[in-house]
């Protein structure tokens, strides 16, 4: 069915997810799909990043299975504008913990549990 006349059809974004999992921690990175592969530069000391493939881009997934990914995380690591503002929507994280690498936004979760 066509879009009304005046109204823009939602595009949902893609994100590079890979799930690294250990005998305590599940751990999600996820980026937009535009940044994989991209070095970026802290300004004040030089140091570099780079959105690897490797850490980053093991499956191209829609935001309906980050969220998915994300709820059963305990450790989360995100990065680009569209990552990192639907994890701030669904408060994953809050914008206090949102840094800026080469005008790029990156953030990091940890959910802590009650030992049993």
């Amino acid at each position: 069915m066509p879009a009304a006349v005046g109204h823009h059809t939602k595009v949902d974004c893609m994100y590079w997810t890979k799930v690294f999992s250990t005998k305590t921690e599940i751990v999600v990175a996820f980026c937009d799909e535009d940044i994989l592969e991209k070095v970026m530069e802290f300004k004040k000391t030089g140091a570099k990043i780079k959105v690897s493939k490797y850490f980053y881009g093991e499956h191209l997934v829609d935001e309906n299975i980050v969220l998915k990914v994300m709820s059963k995380a305990t450790i989360g690591n995100v990065f680009g504008k569209n990552a990192v503002t639907l994890a701030e929507k669904h408060g994953f994280i809050s914008k206090e913990n949102i840094i800026n690498i080469d005008g790029i936004p990156h953030a990091q979760f940890v959910k802590l549990q009650e030992e049993r």
